[in-house]
């Protein structure tokens, strides 16, 4: 058999690392998914951490301790930091911790990550994640703000929503809205879902003038919706540069499917 001349495994091997390089990245999503959204009777609630690609199922990265992870509740935030460990996780690592829930009302379940370092995109990643948990199904309680550096101001109720229907929000950084914030929103996928081609992996909208977005979700299952923004100050980097960091405002919703839900 003929070998292929050194040129033509040089152009070869040139081609795929511009295909590489010039692919569609993957949307990295910081996930704190509680094992139940709702707790119609009340009782613990565990919530998971990880920091992945969600629709393709990895990779997991390794995820640091957390600076900071509380709960909102009534006004007040309970530190959960001390009550944290760590969750090893295909072939990465993130955190869980759990809580007993006894009064009626929404808690809002948040995380402040350490800066991720993504070498291939020359930036740090700091994304603040929450989650919102209706205990005894109140329905009270749910738009509250933790007052992240940003966060997403829920405009619609973020439990109890059925497939199909249209979750609004409002990115705001500090107390301002940010005029057309672009959203990133991806699916934790089971396998169950195969994506045509990857323009539908990661769905990305843009918030309007006064910041408010809106998205209907078309599957059972859990959905987050990041808000990307620059921040202000830049960090260094391992070799010794600065670097942009990117902020992230996140929130998880989750859709139950009306048809499974009358078997």
């Amino acid at each position: 058999m003929r070998r292929p001349s050194a040129l033509a495994t040089f152009a070869s091997l040139t081609l795929s690392a511009l295909l590489l390089t010039n692919g569609p990245a993957s949307a990295h999503f910081l996930q704190i998914i509680p094992s139940e959204d709702v707790l119609p009777e009340g009782g613990t609630v565990l919530v998971d951490m990880l920091f992945t690609h969600p629709f393709e199922g990895g990779p997991i990265m390794t995820m640091e301790r957390p600076e900071r992870l509380g709960m909102l509740k009534n006004g007040e935030i309970i530190d959960l930091l001390p009550d944290i460990a760590k969750n090893p996780s295909g072939g990465g690592e993130g955190w869980t911790v759990s809580r007993e829930l006894a009064e009626p009302g929404a808690s809002v379940f948040f995380v402040d990550p350490a800066p991720y370092w993504e070498p291939a995109e020359g930036k740090f990643i700091k994304h603040y994640a929450k989650v919102v948990v209706d205990n005894y199904a109140s329905g009270e309680g749910w738009d509250a703000m933790v007052g992240l550096p940003v966060e997403i101001r829920p405009l619609t109720r973020p439990t109890g929503l059925w497939t199909g229907n249209l979750f609004s929000g409002v990115v705001m950084k500090g107390e301002a809205p940010v005029p057309f914030a672009e959203i990133e929103v991806e699916f934790i996928n089971d396998g169950s879902i195969q994506a045509p081609n990857e323009a539908f992996i990661t769905q990305v909208i843009m918030a309007d003038a006064n910041g408010t977005f809106s998205y209907a979700m078309p599957h059972a299952g859990w959905w987050g919706f990041a808000a990307l923004v620059t921040g202000e100050a830049s960090m260094t980097a391992p070799d010794g540069k600065a670097v942009p960091v990117e902020e992230g405002g996140l929130i998880w919703v989750r859709a139950q499917d009306s048809a499974s839900a009358q078997q």
